[in-house]
């Protein structure tokens, strides 16, 4: 794991499941972190995230206050492909020198995800836990 201010009161949740396949994501525990938190669950071959980048992902969303998935990429069949400079601040912070074909957790403490504004199923102030697999980077 990269260890990026992680306090001892929190963990990041399990995560199982196949490389391809929507992921199972526990419910998380202990306090929520205050710090952007990431790991590698696959360790891609591929071409490197940096921050000029354009990914193609599948993710499922998970909030830490409830434990239950809010949304998930898997569910539509579609993936999402964006720069990685158009996405929240966590995203960008995390997400690069993940590499294609790889899967990584991240856990984004609310100030660099949403912040004090809801997002239909998540509410402000929310710690996101993200699973996402990188399909392709651009």
């Amino acid at each position: 794991m990269t260890d990026q201010g992680q306090s001892s009161s929190s963990a990041l949740p399990a995560v199982s499941g196949d490389k391809g396949s929507k992921p199972n994501i526990s419910a998380p525990t202990g306090a929520a972190p205050t710090t952007l938190q990431k790991q590698d669950v696959i360790v891609g071959n591929g071409k490197e995230a940096v921050a000029t980048s354009t990914l193609e992902v599948h993710y499922t969303l998970m909030a830490w206050s409830s434990g239950t998935l809010v949304e998930s990429s898997w569910d539509s069949g579609q993936t999402a492909t964006f720069p990685l400079s158009g996405v929240i601040a966590g995203w960008q912070q995390g997400i690069p020198l993940f590499k294609k074909g790889g899967k990584g957790i991240l856990l984004i403490p609310s100030e660099l995800g949403y912040g004090n504004v809801s997002q239909g199923a998540i509410p402000e102030n929310s710690v996101l836990i993200f699973d996402i697999e990188l399909i392709d980077v651009k």
